[in-house]
């Protein structure tokens, strides 16, 4: 398909581009302080270093940093173009969507050769990030009701109020260290797609991220 790639299109606006790579530095930075904070360990000479206290004080902000980023993601799939929109992310809701998702579907499982053209997003990709947007407000609601116990009848605890009817402190612990792992296993899988998919289609994927800009053979509106 490389030699029929003609047209330079506009796809990735700035503020989905923006989203997305500080969702992934968020994420490196709540894994790796995540993993301190659940198991302590203190590279400070004395209590007085505060080194823990500054690896909790980063997780939190990169946890603030990660929940707004998150919900400008959401609200921009109401006010982007037509790529980045809510109703990209449900191909089944249409014959044209479900059509497209099966010939991707059938790429994946080795049944095609050739892998169908996807200007937008992957419908096969899109299925998988509802279920990755469920996992980020499960990490939210339970990392920012973790937080909010340190100030019990405050604002924010009392707004998730229900997280606490709903789960243990050690549940909520829990979850939140097993969502880490699902959204890991997400990481690895989207970056292998994107590598498949940048080469395969010769459209720049991976590319397009930076700068916004895809090749497809045909040109878009």
């Amino acid at each position: 398909m490389s030699e029929q790639c003609k047209f330079k299109n506009y796809i990735w606006e700035l503020p989905v581009r923006w989203c997305h790579w500080i969702n992934v530095i968020c994420i490196a930075v709540l894994s790796m302080t995540g993993f301190f904070i659940g198991t302590p360990f203190s590279f400070g000479r004395s209590a007085s270093d505060f080194t823990m206290g500054w690896i909790r004080f980063v997780h939190f902000t990169a946890a603030y940093l990660f929940a707004v980023s998150v919900i400008s993601r959401v609200l921009w799939s109401f006010i982007g173009n037509k790529y980045s929109g809510w109703k990209e992310f449900f191909p089944l809701a249409t014959a044209r969507g479900r059509h497209k998702l099966l010939r991707m579907l059938r790429y994946y499982l080795l049944i095609d050769k050739d892998v169908p053209e996807t200007v937008g997003h992957n419908p096969l990709a899109t299925t998988a990030y509802i279920a990755l947007f469920c996992i980020y407000s499960t990490m939210i609601l339970t990392g920012f009701a973790l937080y909010a116990e340190h100030a019990p009848g405050s604002p924010m605890h009392r707004a998730l109020g229900f997280m606490y009817a709903l789960f243990s402190n050690q549940g909520m612990r829990l979850t939140h260290h097993v969502g880490m792992w699902l959204i890991a296993g997400f990481v690895v899988n989207h970056i292998y797609s994107a590598w498949l998919m940048d080469i395969k289609e010769h459209g720049s994927e991976i590319s397009s991220m930076f700068c916004g800009y895809k090749f497809t053979v045909k040109k878009e509106d």
